[in-house]
């Protein structure tokens, strides 16, 4: 089997403009989906059940094409930043429309900020959570003494 690249891609994603990947023109087997991305079957067939990835079957076996790379990139990116299901949905039909690249650009941009506003009132919260232990915990440690 040939593992040579054949031709460079500009695949989207939310990290921005076009990043050129270098993609084989071979679909990948399951196993090699899994490998390529350091994630389970389990995670790859879940990805498939809600509709972000939509391999070829050819029997019991599942084959991902160039598009399913693309896709799997924006999802492990999304996911990393903590957007949702729907979120990611959003986002693949977005990059996959005929809508042109600088309101894309402006869309995800738009959810990403969206998701910045989130994690920062989020990390407000923990900060605070970590402030009442560490009190607590010095209570206990007057306590113990």
């Amino acid at each position: 089997m040939n593992n040579v690249a054949t031709k460079m891609v500009a695949v989207p994603d939310i990290a921005g403009p076009g990043q050129d990947v270098v993609l084989d023109d071979r679909a990948l087997a399951i196993s090699e989906m899994s490998e390529r991305f350091e994630v389970t079957l389990r995670t790859l067939r879940f990805y498939e059940e809600k509709g972000l990835l939509n391999p070829v079957r050819k029997g019991a076996r599942r084959f991902y094409g160039a598009r399913d790379v693309s896709r799997m990139r924006i999802i492990l990116q999304a996911k990393k930043i903590g957007l949702t299901l729907a979120e990611i949905r959003r986002v693949i039909k977005l990059v996959e429309s005929n809508t042109k690249r600088k309101d894309q650009y402006k869309e995800i941009q738009e959810i990403c900020k969206n998701q910045h506003e989130i994690l920062i009132e989020q990390k407000q919260m923990l900060d605070e959570q970590v402030a009442e232990v560490t009190e607590i915990l010095t209570v206990f440690d007057n306590l113990v003494r």
